[in-house]
């Protein structure tokens, strides 16, 4: 059921709070333990929740908007009473003081938190695995990867553990995961939710910049009510921004359609799944046009170029007091040394002076046709440890995602939507791109290619 129309049932008194999460709970129960989506399970806490939800309403109060919503909590994202460990050993019992500012928000309009899901070590590979947790598994195919990094929540919402989950995406955690179980997921606009955890400690420059807090949920309107609660100033950010949603009428209902970014290869069936949406959005009146947007491969070469050298600084392990997980320490090898990191700091401040130039460019593209239509991964969904393997693996599994770290160097809205199946029935989804600030925009094309399928 679309969480609009659960919480308005809570709300209305046709479904108590309680029984709504005692739902949830048990799936959690009938899944969980094979899945291994969620880390943590707050069940005595969550009907407790409830319980005071059913409360209120009998009492005549307002829980808000999302009344007696369950939602999932990644492991990234601090929440009070539970570790954000960030998959990894020595965060173990890190136990923040208080809730980060998208749980408070969430909280604050009746939407009540079920569990903590899993994710890679520091959310660096694309593929949900940790030595303290293990692994995700695919709720369809347990020999496919569910992607990363916020496969826990990911796998959560798909199979009714969770109606809502958080995640974030510094390079596609939230979209790759989402388009591997069908589900769907919102990057926000840089800015447009607040992502900054309750300790004021030194965070990596690209970590600022690439890296948002956004929904994962079963439908593209159920992720618009989530960033409607989510989005807005927070005091504890200094760039979340508080915005007046963009008038979707008055944008050009234009958009880009990019079936193999670069021309570097896709496989068929992503190309169908493309296809299919842009009919969808041809249908639903959009203007579609064949157009790749401008300097992609720049972008995508910087993304890592930058991100792997933060990494090399940030995850040094003479400087870590407990050692990266096994998979973890392979993937940063590899994966760094194929990327290439600045060696100079004018190397690196260079980097960064480009990107100016690089989302210039999209700007220009963007007030004519605002938006992209192309595929998450250009390769179907892959085995476990895909991106384990060697500097090849690493620079494959890049590739593949040329598209999806392009939209995160430049802080750009994207929503992935699913739009079919491959030939092994597993969901495929595919991205749309939106302008700088003009996330309801892309949430309508998404709901237009959702409805069109």
């Amino acid at each position: 059921m679309p969480v609009r129309a659960l919480a308005a049932k809570v709300r209305g008194g046709e479904i108590s709070a309680r029984q709504v999460v005692d739902a949830h709970l048990a799936a959690v129960e009938a899944e969980n333990p094979r899945l291994n989506a969620l880390t943590v399970v707050f069940a005595e806490r969550a009907r407790a929740a409830a319980g005071e939800t059913d409360r209120l309403l009998a009492a005549g109060g307002d829980p808000g908007p999302l009344a007696g919503v369950p939602f999932s909590v990644k492991e990234s994202i601090d929440l009070t009473w539970s570790a954000t460990t960030q998959g990894w050993r020595g965060l173990a019992d890190a136990v923040p003081a208080a809730d980060a500012t998208v749980v408070r928000r969430m909280r604050e309009a009746g939407a009540i938190p079920i569990g903590r899901g899993n994710m890679s070590d520091f959310g660096m590979r694309w593929d949900t695995d940790n030595d303290l947790f293990g692994r995700t598994l695919h709720p369809i195919d347990e020999t496919r990867s569910v992607f990363g990094s916020s496969g826990g929540d990911a796998v959560a919402v798909a199979t009714g553990m969770s109606a809502i989950g958080l995640g974030n995406d510094f390079g596609g955690s939230i979209r790759l995961p989402a388009s591997a179980v069908g589900i769907a997921g919102l990057r926000p606009s840089f800015g447009r939710v607040p992502r900054a955890a309750v300790r004021d400690v030194p965070v990596a420059l690209t970590l600022q910049q690439f890296s948002v807090n956004g929904p994962l949920a079963r439908s593209v309107d159920d992720l618009a009510v989530a960033l409607d609660v989510l989005t807005g100033i927070d005091p504890a950010d200094p760039v979340s921004l508080g915005i007046a949603a963009p008038d979707t009428d008055a944008a050009p209902r234009r958009v880009a359609v990019v079936r193999d970014p670069l021309g570097w290869g896709v496989d068929d069936d992503i190309r169908a799944a493309v296809d299919r949406a842009a009919v969808a959005l041809s249908r639903a009146g959009w203007e579609v046009l064949d157009l790749e947007p401008p300097m992609v491969e720049e972008a995508a070469v910087l993304w890592r170029r930058l991100a792997c050298t933060d990494m090399l600084l940030t995850l040094d392990p003479a400087t870590l007091p407990e050692p990266l997980g096994r998979s973890a320490t392979s993937f940063l090898r590899d994966s760094t040394a194929a990327a290439r990191p600045f060696e100079t700091a004018s190397d690196y401040a260079a980097a960064w002076a480009r990107r100016a130039v690089i989302a210039a460019a999209w700007r220009r593209l963007q007030a004519e046709v605002p938006l992209i239509l192309g595929p998450v991964a250009t390769r179907r969904t892959p085995e476990p440890d895909f991106d384990l393997g060697g500097q090849d693996a690493a620079d494959a599994a890049w590739r593949d995602l040329r598209l999806v770290v392009a939209v995160n160097f430049l802080g750009l809205p994207a929503v992935t939507v699913p739009a079919g199946v491959d030939r092994d029935a597993l969901p495929v989804g595919v991205q749309v791109i939106g302008p700088l600030h003009a996330d309801e925009l892309a949430l309508a094309a998404a709901a237009a290619i959702e409805s069109g399928l």
